[in-house]
């Protein structure tokens, strides 16, 4: 005996023209109310309603986000595709454009003000360490496509082998790092430096934090602006600063000055044991937590680990999102456009994942945000969970998701930045690159440095 099923669903969507404004479950993170508010102080509210309402327009930017590998029309067609039912407008390329071009940036750059922040709450692991948020800064690059209006604004990275093949722009996060949630972002043209578009983070530091810096950032005027906001830092010094030695601590480090700030020095060899051989490397931290008894030196050499939780970000936006593509956007206002939706699609799901692992027992660390993109993916395509059942699920399809299919444990970050994309898929082996994966054990142990004679 054989028969047909009708499995049916009732879809719960915005009305007439504003039912394509949507992001399925993320809905719920990024609800109407907000969307509007963003478009109320950005001054972006359609005087009179179009076929595609400035609402409906930052749902498809978000939406982009996602699907990075479709063009605009094409998301559109995810965005309607539980919607057959529904008298629907039939759109083009060009009125998606000029839909886009409408809108702005400012809408876009206001949403993301809104999602930004460490999406953490006090049970969540790692967080916190001493009572403190620990926060890193750090920046990476976005490939912009090779125009003429793009180039001549931002030009190309040239050196004595070559000329890179895209413009680029530099993106610059306050990342908190037990969730890898990003606090605040800047960028612009890569002539600019890190450094110059990191000082506008400042903004987002405040006491309650503790910063981890590489030495990019380590210089003596970013170190205190970054004091002058309250927050503590960690930031390694390059192997060429003598800072002097003023007292010595009972821990191993000692009190000295970088310009005018009083800081706390800890200098130690970290080796790396694995069956390949052994690497030992000597660090020079800097802090301002002075307080060698609440703060210990081994410890703050253990936090500094956490740097890496940064690269973790870029590595879902760079690598998971955009599958290092280089941007859709040709114009400038079109770029930054693109990036905030970016960020703001990036903060969603990690504030996802953030809820889903608060639960007792759970750890953000073994969250896949992989498995989190895919899931609000389907979700989009579903338009499922739009609009929230009068219980909330806190979890949610996508919670569940990264919660039934947990990532291992963690493992030691053991190697260096390194070129990923060489010209030749084979040029690993001329280069004698190893790319095989390694159990280490690491020791580190605190040097002592006498002080100077009063």
């Amino acid at each position: 005996m054989s028969g047909h099923f009708v499995i049916t669903r009732e879809i719960a969507v915005a009305e007439g023209l504003y039912a394509p404004g949507h992001l399925g479950e993320l809905t719920q993170l990024v609800p109407f109310e907000m969307v509007d508010a963003a478009l109320v102080e950005s001054g972006a509210v359609q005087r009179r309603l179009r076929k595609l309402p400035a609402r409906v327009v930052v749902y498809l930017l978000l939406a982009a986000a996602l699907f990075e590998e479709c063009g605009y029309p094409r998301v559109w067609s995810k965005l309607t595709a539980a919607l057959d039912r529904l008298p629907l407008p039939k759109v083009t390329a060009t009125a998606l454009w000029h839909a886009r071009a409408r809108l702005g940036v400012r809408p876009m750059q206001a949403l993301f003000d809104l999602l930004r922040g460490p999406a953490s709450t006090i049970r969540t692991a790692g967080a916190r360490w001493a009572g403190l948020l620990v926060v890193a800064i750090d920046g990476t690059y976005l490939d912009i496509p090779d125009d003429p209006a793009t180039q001549s604004r931002l030009g190309k990275v040239t050196n004595q082998y070559a000329t890179s093949g895209y413009p680029q722009i530099c993106l610059v996060a306050l990342v908190a790092c037990g969730t890898r949630a990003v606090i605040d972002a800047v960028f612009g043209p890569r002539s600019l430096g890190e450094t110059t578009h990191g000082r506008r983070l400042s903004r987002s530091l405040r006491a309650g934090m503790i910063v981890l810096l590489d030495r990019g950032f380590a210089s003596n005027a970013y170190l205190a602006t970054v004091a002058d906001t309250g927050a503590a830092f960690l930031a390694r010094l390059s192997a060429n600063r003598k800072p002097p030695v003023l007292r010595r601590f009972e821990d191993g480090s000692f009190l000295s000055r970088i310009g005018a700030l009083e800081v706390r020095i800890i200098e130690c060899e970290i080796t790396i044991a694995t069956t390949a051989g052994r690497t030992t490397g000597v660090y020079r931290l800097a802090t301002t937590l002075l307080d060698h008894r609440s703060h210990p030196a081994f410890e703050l050499v253990k936090l500094y680990h956490e740097r890496w939780e940064v690269e973790s970000t870029f590595f879902a936006i760079k690598k998971s999102m955009l599958g290092r593509r280089v941007l859709r956007a040709r114009t400038m206002a079109g770029i930054a456009q693109e990036v905030y939706a970016l960020l703001a699609a990036h903060q969603l799901i990690r504030t996802a994942i953030a809820d889903a692992t608060s639960v007792p027992g759970a750890d953000p660390d073994r969250a896949s945000f992989s498995i989190a993109l895919q899931a609000a993916r389907d979700q989009v395509v579903q338009a499922a969970g739009v609009i929230a059942d009068t219980v909330i699920d806190v979890v949610g399809a996508i919670g569940r998701a990264v919660l039934d299919q947990p990532m291992p444990d963690r493992r030691l970050r053991v190697s260096p930045r390194a070129v990923k994309r060489p010209l030749s898929r084979y040029a690993y082996k001329s280069l004698r690159v190893d790319r095989r994966t390694y159990k280490a054990t690491i020791s580190i142990d605190i040097l002592l440095t006498e002080p100077i004679s009063p």
